[in-house]
């Protein structure tokens, strides 16, 4: 988790404002916790809002007070996922224009020292 964390906020240094965070348990309780009354969540495929879709019933019949907002992902990205880009890092494929550069170095290295990616 720490690994990840870094990384987003490596990734998204540019943008003033933004903290990054982990929490554990309930999306919904850390939303109160902060006094967050909107929760964003991307979607890619039709297969993502299956899940979603039932993930925000459950936390607005556990919260009311919070809404949930899904946003589309570009259809130039909307193929990606963190196990396809592995597979293919692992296959000795370029996903530079993927993933975010700091991300790409990690892959990069960990490719390199035998981690697991």
């Amino acid at each position: 988790v720490e690994e990840r964390i870094s990384l987003i906020k490596e990734a998204t240094k540019e943008f003033q404002g933004l903290r990054v965070e982990s929490f554990k348990g309930l999306v919904v309780e850390y939303a109160r916790s902060k006094n967050i009354r909107i929760i964003l969540r991307g979607l890619r495929m039709i297969s993502d809002f299956e899940y979603e879709f039932q993930m925000a019933l459950t936390n607005r019949k556990l919260a009311p007070e919070i809404e949930t907002i899904f946003m589309m992902t570009s259809e130039k990205y909307s193929f990606i996922s963190s196990r396809l880009i592995k597979e293919a890092v692992s296959l000795g494929a370029d996903v530079s224009e993927f993933v975010p550069p700091p991300v790409y170095n990690a892959l990069i290295n960990k490719l390199k020292t035998g981690g697991k990616l």
